[in-house]
């Protein structure tokens, strides 16, 4: 029997001995006291604790934890009551005074995060809550991370879930949309229709001056190519001229040529041919004025005038 109990007590002691032996996990912390009082706090790793005299007291979590927080109650500048629920995202950067800071940290934060909220709306109306989003939370993370940094926490981001306003002013948000959507529309068909018009009247306006152009430049051509006839015409008739007085011709043979031309100049149409006297001597003015007769093509010459 006394073997027996030696080897309880044995047993006993190794128990105790093994349950003081404590191995800490990656993204935990350990707050350990010592008679009541903080002693130390375990990072990752093995660690021993002296038996009844050192306790845990609590094992913390240094991940990064989110918190969603049930929909406050919250009445705008413009006395507007409305529902807002929360969302916290928060780490632990101090065990110690995480535990022993206050009493009920998460309850501690909520309270804090409505008292907050509340102040935050209240300064504001109805239209800027609803469009003001970002600036709400970073008020928020601001004030809530100071606050709480006496607690060994540390607030990251605080995120508005929810914005709830009364069902009477939801009808009327969505009336005022519906119009202003409606109202967009006929400014975006309106600006449609007075693109189309101006479009349609500068391509009417290109038209026009196309065409404008195209009548000028119709001109011109044509009068460059009567230009260019008559210069043709009047270079050929001097090198006629040129090639006569090279060749050294008779006074006749002029005359005869004048006469050619001024059989030239009635065209077939002329009712009256006047006749310088210059060639009036000529042998062959009777022959000249039958050829002239005897044309078919031509019509039957009615008077013929001779002037000296």
């Amino acid at each position: 029997m006394e073997y027996v109990g030696i080897g309880i007590i044995v047993v006993v002691v190794l128990i105790v001995i093994a349950r003081c032996f404590k191995i800490v996990p990656q993204a935990r912390a350990v707050v350990v006291e010592r008679l009541g009082a903080y002693k130390a706090t375990w990072n990752v790793g093995f660690h021993f604790k002296v038996p009844f005299i050192e306790k845990i007291a609590k094992t913390v979590s240094l991940k990064e934890q989110v918190v969603d927080f049930p929909p406050q109650p919250v009445i705008t500048k413009d006395n507007v009551t409305m529902q807002i629920d929360t969302v916290i995202f928060f780490e632990i950067t101090d065990p110690k005074l995480y535990t022993y800071g206050v009493e009920n940290p998460m309850s501690a934060i909520e309270n804090l995060t409505a008292t907050t909220l509340r102040n935050i709306i209240g300064d504001m109306e109805l239209d800027q809550t609803l469009t003001s989003r970002d600036t709400i939370n970073s008020q928020m993370r601001s004030i809530l991370d100071e606050a709480t940094d006496p607690w060994g926490i540390k607030v990251n981001r605080v995120e508005l879930k929810n914005i709830m306003p009364p069902k009477e002013i939801q009808n009327a948000m969505e009336k005022q949309m519906k119009a202003e959507r409606e109202r967009r529309e006929a400014i975006l068909r309106a600006e449609g229709e007075k693109k189309s018009a101006i479009l349609e009247a500068e391509g009417e306006k290109e038209a026009a001056i196309l065409r404008a152009d195209a009548k000028k430049q119709s001109a011109i051509l044509e009068a460059e190519g009567q230009a260019e006839a008559i210069i043709k015409l009047q270079t050929a008739n001097a090198e006629g001229i040129r090639l006569v007085n090279e060749a050294g011709a008779s006074d006749a043979v002029i005359k005869l040529r004048a006469l050619e031309a001024f059989t030239a100049a009635a065209n077939g149409k002329a009712t009256k041919i006047i006749i310088p006297s210059e060639i009036q001597g000529l042998a062959g003015l009777a022959t000249s004025f039958k050829e002239v007769i005897a044309d078919p093509e031509a019509p039957a010459v009615k008077k013929t005038t001779v002037q000296k």
